[in-house]
């Protein structure tokens, strides 16, 4: 028995990766494409907890891959929840992708699985491949993909989101970097000097309750957890230096990774670790601080599972039937409610930390412009941008010849102005609207319903002065002509009494 045993344990030491390839490399090179790909199958060749999955391909067909860690079946123990992380959006912020193999060999280890008690946990080291390989924030069709989650045009987006509908995980972290090294914060003097910054969601539009419990509980948490493990932490402040911008917490558009999943009811958060001067610099602490960091929050679920589990559920059920009324916020801005930001800098000059007290700081987003929740769309089968758009988003859609009870409405768009989001201008049109009181030939049109789990989403997306909907991309800016109408309708529930 013993010589079976000992068998046993060298077997494990012999076919289980001890380093990853950064390490391999003493931290002087960074992990190449091909070495990731060797590595985690490897992995995977060392435990029964872990399953590899082709998710898509780049843009330049490199294959993306999934990691599904699980002692089950993945998915099949319903008492378990669902984790998706994802890491490398961009290609120039290394330490995610290197983080997330460090992660995936500590997982195997026998004192974490634990985890998989309670966790069945799909993580994709790598989201772009090609960006990474050059070194470059963009994807090969020069798009920041951290950018692409609601319009879905790239391949690597759409991998993501394809998984996620797959298994429609619970919790999700989107994991990036942030570089503090700006110009106008070097000549100030200072930075922002956090070796992880998390956010959650800033939407409003995303469940009140999945907001609280995120920044209540989770944040506290982490910042606790890391700094044990010895590594700083804040929650995810964008802005400054004072004077230049303001200081707020991040974006309330959903077409990022962390708020696209938010908008769904997912306990979802974005991590940004500190970057290096360059790619290299400092990178096994930057890459070591990754890794607590998802650990951390794994650790987290673990403890929450149940309550996560049922407040997501939950809130995911309301969009089940149809639950008419219910105002989505379309137009949104960061607003000063009197708070002070107590900020902690490192001083370039003196190496020293120290304490700014920002009054210019925004950390509350509100609704500047609401509709009601109509109870679907209807959309010209001729637009094929907007099916096509549809159909990624893997949307319920219809063709349909009757829908009882129901008043149709149309817009029109009188002039088109534009309105402040986040520093940038975008489209503002000036609408009426009116209802359709001719026949429609809904066999021209595919019914989208508002009854599904991208209730919210598809309203934001649909609604033509929604300052984060389709008609502020150039690819669907040809949705809003001036002085004409708005080609996609409005189907209202005559049970429902809107404005």
């Amino acid at each position: 028995m013993q010589k079976v045993i000992i068998l046993t344990i060298c077997l494990f030491i012999k076919t289980f990766p001890q380093q990853t390839p950064l390490e391999k490399n003493n931290y002087q090179e960074l992990t190449t494409y091909n070495e990731l790909v060797l590595y985690i199958t490897q992995l995977e060749k060392s435990s029964k907890m872990l399953k590899l999955v082709m998710i898509g391909q780049s843009v330049e067909k490199r294959n993306l891959y999934g990691m599904l860690f699980s002692t089950t079946d993945f998915e099949k123990d319903t008492s378990k929840i669902r984790v998706l992380i994802f890491a490398q959006q961009h290609g120039n912020e290394q330490s995610g992708k290197e983080g997330a193999l460090i992660l995936a060999r500590e997982l195997l280890k026998p004192q974490n699985k634990y985890l998989f008690d309670r966790i069945d946990l799909a993580l994709i080291p790598q989201v772009n491949p090609d960006g990474s390989e050059k070194n470059v924030r963009r994807n090969s069709n020069g798009v920041d993909l951290n950018r692409n989650h609601l319009i879905l045009t790239q391949p690597e987006t759409r991998a993501v989101h394809n998984l996620f509908d797959n298994y429609l995980f619970e919790a999700t972290m989107d994991i990036h970097e942030y570089y503090p090294y700006t110009e106008s914060w070097m000549n100030f003097g200072y930075i922002k000097n956090f070796d992880e910054q998390i956010g959650t969601p800033t939407n409003p539009n995303v469940s009140e309750e999945i907001r609280n419990i995120s920044n209540n509980e989770f944040l506290p948490f982490i910042e606790s957890y890391l700094n044990k493990k010895g590594f700083s932490f804040h929650n995810y402040i964008l802005g400054g230096p004072p004077g230049d911008e303001l200081f707020r917490h991040s974006t309330y558009d959903i077409n990022d990774g962390r708020q696209s999943f938010g908008i769904l009811n997912s306990f979802s958060v974005i991590m940004e670790g500190k970057n290096g001067r360059d790619s290299i610099d400092n990178i096994q602490r930057r890459a070591e601080g990754q890794a607590a960091a998802i650990l951390g929050f794994l650790e987290f679920i673990y403890k929450n599972k149940d309550k996560i589990k049922n407040i997501v559920q939950s809130e995911r059920k309301k969009f089940a039937p149809f639950n008419p009324g219910g105002n989505v916020a379309i137009q949104l801005d960061h607003v000063n409610v009197g708070k002070k930001l107590n900020l902690p800098l490192l001083s370039l000059s003196t190496k020293t930390d120290t304490l700014l007290t920002v009054s210019d700081y925004h950390p509350t987003v509100k609704s500047l412009y609401d509709v009601k929740r109509p109870f679907g769309y209807l959309i010209p089968k001729n637009l094929k941008e907007v099916v096509d758009w549809a159909k990624h988003n893997n949307l319920v859609m219809h063709q349909v010849t009757r829908i009882p009870e129901v008043k149709f409405e149309k817009y029109f768009i009188s002039s088109i102005d534009s309105t402040n989001f986040e520093g940038d201008k975008v489209v503002n049109p000036i609408v009426e609207v009116s209802e359709i009181k001719d026949e429609i030939k809904l066999e021209d049109y595919f019914f989208i319903p508002t009854n599904q789990l991208r209730s919210n989403l598809i309203v934001i997306a649909l609604e033509p002065k929604s300052t984060l909907g389709l008609s502020t991309y150039k690819e669907f800016e040809f949705l809003l002509k001036k002085h004409q109408a708005f080609p996609i309708l409005r189907i209202i529930s005559n049970n429902n009494n809107q404005n």
